[in-house]
Order: structure tokens, then C-alpha cells, then sequence
């Protein structure tokens, strides 16, 4: 999962990451197939080169290994709002079939409280402002849901034409990369559709691990495995260690 979320960000020049799995994902790229990647952190570092992964957005090894930090509205009005940046790059607690994202709170039924989750942050700009989304999550009813507990962060809303009505200038989400497979949404309907699975997986476990009757392409890709030099990378990313040893 996290080697191909790496190879989606290829031909791009600045990212704008998310913690977590997303962060991973963009710090392994620029360690392997894009050396020139400048990671953006809305913390206001620019430029970050992290020699192991960050615990948070405030973490000190972005700070001490970035080309410049500046300040928080300086992050999002002139390099975010703008439309300086490619890609942003998100996580989610839930998404749904038009790739619209919860990470604010979860339903847990009758007779409980909601269950909190870690919210926004500046995932509501960044879906709405970076020429293109990518996201990166694992693969369960759980997380794919039919409907959101929480709408968070738009995606493609309730389909076509909303993104534009509601003044979002990018693309929004391009892939959903999850540790099954790899989801886009359909051009003419912005609803999720896999278009490729990972190797070892069955079309049935993707359609059987999401919560609504997910779209299957007509012709359904295999990923390629990762490279070892792509295992070795990000081994080195997670321990904080030299990639060539």
C-alpha cells in the first residue's frame, strides 16, 4: 500500500502531506523515484527531508531538515489557497463512494457516546485547494462506508458539478490507494470504481470489504509488487536508518 502511494505521486513537484500513512507514502517517494519532491507540512515547513518519520505535523525533525519554516497563514494563504501545490495527500478514519472524508467523529449506536477522532486539521483546504488529492487508507466496511458519520472534508460531494458550485479549485481526489487495491473515481459519475488490485488479491475481497456494491472496472489492473530497493527505503524511513545499508 504505502510503496504504491509513494509511485502515485511520480511527475510531481510539491506535496502537501498528511500525517500518518500519507506522510510515509510522500517521504518514501522523494527517497526513491522523486529525489526532487518538495514535502510542505502545515506546520509551515517547506521543503522537509525527514531522516525518519514524523510522529506529528509539530515534530522537530521537519522543522531542523526543512529549506525554510514559515508561518501557519502564510502555509495556507499563499502556497495552499493560491493553488501553489500538486498534490495533497490524506488520510481518513471513513470515505465514501464519492471519496468525501470523516476524521472528526464515529457513530458507535444507541445508548453510547460518539467516538472522537483527531478532526480536520487542514484537510478541508487542502482537498479544496491542491490541483489533485490522493488518499491512502486500509481496506474495511469500516472504513468504506455507505454513509458518513461526518462529512469532514469534501471530495467529489454528492457527485459531478459539486466541487465547481462550491468553489473548490482542484481536481480533488484522483486515487483512493488502500492494502487491496487502488480506487478512482469515474469521470462521467465521480463515484469510486477499483480499477486495480494488489497482487494476492481477489476482486471479491475489495467488493466484500466495502459498504456499498462497489463499481468494478471492465478491465481490473494488478499493481506491481515493490522493488527491494523500495522495501529497503522504507525500512530505513521507519527506523530512521540508511536506505544503502
Amino acid at each position: 500500500m504505502t510503496v504504491n502511494a509513494a509511485r502515485a505521486l511520480h511527475g510531481s513537484r510539491t506535496c502537501f502531506v498528511g500525517i500518518g500513512l500519507p506522510s510515509a507514502a510522500a517521504n518514501l517517494a522523494r527517497r526513491t523515484s522523486q529525489p526532487d519532491l518538495v514535502l510542505i507540512y502545515e506546520s509551515g515547513t517547506l521543503g522537509s527531508k525527514p531522516a525518519r518519520l514524523p510522529l506529528s505535523i509539530g515534530d522537530g525533525e521537519l522543522a531542523a531538515t526543512a529549506d525554510a519554516v514559515v508561518s501557519v497563514p502564510e502555509i495556507f494563504n499563499y502556497w495552499l489557497q493560491a493553488g501553489r501545490i500538486d498534490v495533497g495527500f490524506l488520510g481518513a478514519a471513513q470515505v465514501d463512494r464519492y471519496a468525501n472524508i470523516n476524521t472528526t467523529v464515529i457513530d458507535r449506536g444507541p445508548d453510547r457516546p460518539e467516538g472522537r477522532l483527531p478532526g480536520a486539521g487542514g484537510a478541508p483546504e487542502i482537498a479544496a485547494s491542491c490541483r489533485k488529492v490522493l488518499m491512502v487508507l486500509r481496506h474495511s466496511r469500516r472504513n468504506f462506508v455507505e454513509r458518513l458519520d461526518f462529512v469532514t472534508t469534501v471530495g467529489h460531494g454528492s457527485g459531478p458539478g459539486d466541487r465547481a458550485g462550491l468553489g473548490l479549485l482542484g481536481q480533488g481526489p484522483v486515487a483512493v490507494i488502500t492494502d487491496l487495491g487502488v480506487l478512482r473515481p469515474d469521470p462521467e459519475t465521480a463515484e469510486l470504481v477499483l480499477t486495480e488490485i494488489h497482487p494476492g488479491v481477489t476482486v471479491e475481497q475489495v467488493t466484500e470489504a466495502t459498504g456499498w456494491k462497489l463499481r468494478v472496472a471492465d478491465s481490473v489492473g494488478v499493481t506491481e509488487p515493490p522493488t527491494q530497493a523500495e522495501l529497503a527505503a522504507l525500512r530505513a524511513l521507519k527506523s530512521g536508518g540508511d536506505p544503502r545499508a
